[in-house]
């Protein structure tokens, strides 16, 4: 495939390594004979490592094929996690540094999970944009003080550790954003 027609979410194959095309900036040099340039934005999948790649608009990329399949995390299994398929319930294992930082937002039965597939063998999990989580430890609300309110740091049920406004306490169930990893309010 030339590199003119990839398009954002494409997954290509680049000196061995796949890769997911997040962001692409095209660049038209001036006067005449100039070759038009893409720049691509890419995260390795598995890994999410990001790399960034020029081609000239003729150059040839190789797209993989990559399949989506929506999950539920249904348990873990020593180090990997396993999720179900929402259709069918065929399995999917990830292992603990596949998942990597995500691993603070899975709970038992979380659905809306995305495993991305490539050739039928999961590489990739993608999470619901929110989860709810509990609070299993914070410090009490300050009384009196400022008016202003102050964040505070809480560890979750899943070990992560974020920082919520000052009212929540322990045992409240709150939003967490997979992206940005903040509170995103009570459940």
């Amino acid at each position: 495939m030339k590199a003119g027609d990839i398009k954002k979410g494409n997954v290509i194959e680049h000196n061995a390594t796949v890769y997911q095309v997040r962001d692409i900036e095209r660049s038209s040099p001036q006067g005449r004979g100039g070759n038009v340039k893409f720049r691509f934005t890419l995260y390795s999948v598995p890994g999410g490592v990001k790399f960034d790649l020029s081609c000239g608009a003729d150059d040839e990329l190789r797209e993989v094929d990559m399949s989506r399949r929506e999950s539920t995390y249904s348990y873990k299994d020593g180090e990997a996690f396993v999720f179900l398929d929402a259709e069918d319930y065929t399995p999917y294992q990830l292992d603990a540094d596949v998942v990597g930082d995500n691993a603070g937002y899975i709970t038992e039965g979380l659905e809306g999970c995305y495993i991305q597939l490539i050739e039928d063998v999961p590489v990739a999990v993608q999470l619901p944009p929110s989860v709810a989580l509990e609070v299993i430890e914070t410090p009490p609300e300050l009384k009196g003080g400022t008016a202003t309110k102050r964040p505070k740091p809480a560890k979750l049920n899943t070990g992560l550790e974020i920082m919520v406004p000052e009212y929540i306490t322990n045992g409240e169930k709150i939003w967490v954003s997979t992206v940005t990893g903040e509170f995103n309010g009570r459940v």
